[in-house]
């Protein structure tokens, strides 16, 4: 008997609390009862993004929030800068060109976060910038970009507007919207939040919704506008997922009860042990500027990085990604986001070591172990 441990970066594993909340009899969306649960959503949300303003709740994966802010906030013809590092920096990329803007295409070395002073220069070298859109942790490759030291200038500026994909940051580590003055923040039910796929939520500042009222693209379903008007009835404009939301009240009480500072700190210290680990076993850190929510490991010369990912799920269930588009076979990601317990990260890393010495490439097993195990023990 092999017991599955999911290490993806997405979906992540769902705690048995929140299971339980799910299995529960149906709930009709427009009575009370099912209001009395949005009602508490609501503000565990604010809670979880640090911010006043209104939290969406879109019944869609993440990329639809992606797409609702692009649909709400822009014009056909106006011009934005995308952060493109990864595959999801593509996606912030196609989707203003579907949506007919003139898309300033900064492109980054995968692996490398972006330069904030680049971003900047171009704010300033062309007013005629709408908005920024920039992930604050590019899942495709565990980078984390400087979305903070953007945001000090951005809300200096009214005539531009911040959008942050935190699909993988929220609940991860500190992007306090309203503190940093991130205008429009995005993430997803099936990363940090602890919830299985099928819910995306958006925040928008003040400054934010005036770009709303300014915009003339085409939406129905993403219309944000509806879903405002309805939040504080408790409600939304269409059927949500119900049974997705009531298990989501009891992840956002999870993460109430531990607190958001021991949430960060706790993804930091994974973090530090999982890099620290795999570097004593001689393996190189593919992300220059790592990111808390996951760690990319380049896939040694001469192995065979998709046989890889598969062997450690055969062999010891341990589910973890492999590398997507041009990253394809050459490095491996493993999440420590969410429902993620320091026991879980010790078997992955005694997985990694043992296919390792198998393959030639460690004389010994234990080193990568003993190292994650003193870290994790730092408390």
């Amino acid at each position: 008997m092999i017991k599955t441990r999911l290490y993806t970066p997405g979906p992540t594993m769902v705690p048995p609390r929140v299971l339980e909340a799910m299995a529960r009899p149906m709930l009709h969306h427009r009575k009370a009862e099912f209001k009395g649960v949005v009602e508490e959503v609501r503000e565990l949300l604010k809670y979880v993004f640090q911010t006043k303003e209104e939290v969406i709740i879109l019944t869609s994966s993440g990329t639809g929030a992606m797409e609702a802010a692009v649909a709400n906030l822009f014009s056909r013809g106006d011009k934005v800068l995308a952060v493109n590092g990864g595959k999801f920096g593509e996606r912030w990329v196609e989707l203003g060109k579907t949506y007919g803007l003139d898309v300033v295409d900064m492109e980054v070395q995968w692996g490398y976060a972006i330069d904030a002073e680049k971003v900047i220069s171009a704010l300033e070298e062309d007013r005629s910038i709408k908005g920024v859109l920039i992930q604050a942790s590019e899942t495709s490759t565990g980078v984390r970009h400087p979305v903070e030291k953007i945001a000090e200038y951005t809300r200096k500026r009214g005539d531009v507007v911040l959008v942050v994909d935190g699909i993988t940051a929220v609940g991860v580590f500190d992007v306090g919207m309203d503190k940093l003055g991130i205008d429009v923040l995005i993430t997803g039910s099936q990363k940090a939040l602890m919830t299985p796929p099928g819910l995306s939520f958006i925040a928008l500042n003040q400054k934010a919704w005036e770009f709303v009222e300014k915009s003339n693209l085409p939406r129905y379903y993403f219309d944000l506008k509806k879903a405002k008007k309805e939040a504080p009835k408790n409600q939304t404009p269409y059927t949500p997922a119900v049974s997705l939301i009531v298990g989501l009240l009891e992840a956002l009480k999870m993460i109430k009860e531990e607190g958001l500072e021991s949430v960060f700190s706790r993804h930091e210290r994974y973090l530090k042990a999982l890099t620290e680990a795999f570097k004593e076993m001689g393996l190189e850190i593919f992300s220059r500027n790592p990111s808390p929510a996951l760690t990319a490991v380049s896939i040694p010369q001469g192995v065979d990085g998709e046989a890889f990912v598969k062997e450690l799920q055969s062999r010891f269930g341990a589910v973890v990604a492999g590398g997507q588009a041009k990253l394809k076979g050459k490095i491996f990601r493993v999440s420590h986001m969410g429902y993620v317990d320091a026991l879980d990260l010790l078997g992955v890393v005694a997985a990694v070591e043992v296919l390792l010495k198998e393959k030639g490439l460690l004389d010994t097993v234990g080193r990568g172990v003993s190292k994650a195990e003193a870290i994790l023990l730092e408390v």
